[in-house]
Order: structure tokens, then C-alpha cells, then sequence
């Protein structure tokens, strides 16, 4: 599957540069098309050295893996390869990585205090898990950690506690208008369908009919 470049921009994230981002979005204003690929590929390699990996996208544009820190930091500040102007930008979500920790020792502190203690860790959010319980939204102890690199650390030192960190596995998207899987109501193609019996045509509000999984 090709890597999106339609992500969430890292302003999005209050996120600055960081040297351990390793995959890199090129663009130009000039199509990389009528170029050679030759060209692109030495113009980069006397630029930054031998890259990890590049590939052209849909959109025209390169997605780049860097091997180093070092060259990560050198191609963040290219702004002309060969004879082309050249914007470079970390790509937005694959240089990031999420995690789940369970503290019971910090429920009560908030995730604003968390996040500020943990920027060394490269801690860029901070979101607590919530529950619903008799018309109350609750906190758990349960915190989603985002880091500023693609690693997923195995523990994090929360002040004197080190905590284990699971990766995080966010719940499936759902569409309320079909009912399946992998979209939102927004962008829905499909025929509104009712979860209560799994047919088209009607609300679930208005639904008589016996309790069915969708088909």
C-alpha cells in the first residue's frame, strides 16, 4: 500500500523537526516526471549519501526513506535538487508511533502535566482513555502515548515508575450509514441500512423486526 501524503499536517501535532524522522515527502513545482530518474537518484545521493529506500507516488511526488539521523537532518534543509526547487516535509504519520500505558499512580494528574514531563521521552500527546458509566464520562488509568518517532519504545520512566508500553490498536472505523467497516458516513457510497436488522430502507428508531447481524 503506497503511504498517503494526505495525513494530518505535524503542526496538527505541535510537533517540531525531529533527527529520528526517517520518512520524507519531496515535492516540486516542476513534475519529477519529466526528469530522469537517474538524475533524481545521483542528485540525491551526492546530496544527503545513499538513501534507504525512494519511490515515486501517485501524486507525482517521492517518498524517501534516509538511513540516518544524519541524513535526515541534511535533507530537511535541501531546497534544490539538480536544477529543481524542492520542498521537503517529514511525512505526517509514519514518522510517529502509538502506545498504551496504565499507570494506576497518575490518574488523578493531568495530561497536560504528563506530556510536559515526558518530552525528553519524545512524547508529543497525551490522551486519556475514557469510559461511560451511568451517564458519566470517567477516567481510567489507561493513557495513549504518541511518540515523535516510528520506534515503539518497550518502557517509558514516568518520574520513578517505569511502565511497560503495548501498542496501540485503535477500534475499527465504522460507517453509521451502511453499516460496514473501513469509512465514514460522510464519504459513504453505500445504501443507508438499519443495525438493529441489517436491512436498507429504514431507521433502526422505526424498527420492528428481530435483532440480525448484518449480512
Amino acid at each position: 500500500m503506497e503511504p498517503s501524503s494526505n495525513s494530518p499536517s505535524l503542526e496538527h501535532r505541535n510537533v517540531q523537526f525531529s533527527d529520528s524522522f526517517r520518512f520524507f515527502i519531496l515535492k516540486t513545482p516542476a513534475t519529477f516526471t519529466n526528469v530522469s530518474p537517474f538524475l533524481i537518484e545521483k542528485a540525491i545521493t551526492g546530496a544527503i549519501g545513499e538513501v534507504k529506500s525512494i519511490r515515486k507516488m501517485r501524486s507525482g511526488d517521492l517518498f524517501l526513506e534516509v538511513s540516518s539521523s544524519n541524513q535526515a537532518t541534511a535533507l530537511i534543509k535541501l531546497q534544490k535538487l539538480a536544477h529543481l526547487e524542492l520542498t521537503v516535509a517529514p511525512h505526517s504519520n509514519l514518522n510517529f508511533s502509538r502506545g498504551v500505558i496504565s499507570p494506576a499512580d497518575f490518574l488523578n494528574v493531568s495530561t497536560e502535566e504528563i506530556k510536559e514531563n515526558m518530552k525528553a521521552q519524545k512524547v508529543c500527546d497525551v490522551r486519556r482513555i475514557t469510559i461511560r458509566r451511568d451517564g458519566q464520562v470517567l477516567n481510567t488509568k489507561h493513557l495513549i502515548l504518541t511518540f515523535s518517532t516510528p520506534d515503539l519504545p518497550q518502557t517509558v520512566k514516568m518520574a520513578y515508575i517505569r511502565c511497560p508500553v503495548r501498542p496501540y490498536i485503535p477500534n475499527p472505523l465504522r460507517c453509521f450509514q451502511c453499516q460496514r467497516y473501513g469509512h465514514s458516513k460522510n464519504v459513504c457510497r453505500g445504501q443507508p441500512t438499519c443495525p438493529r436488522c441489517g436491512e436498507s430502507g429504514h431507521d433502526s428508531a422505526d424498527c420492528k423486526k428481530k435483532e440480525q447481524c448484518l449480512k
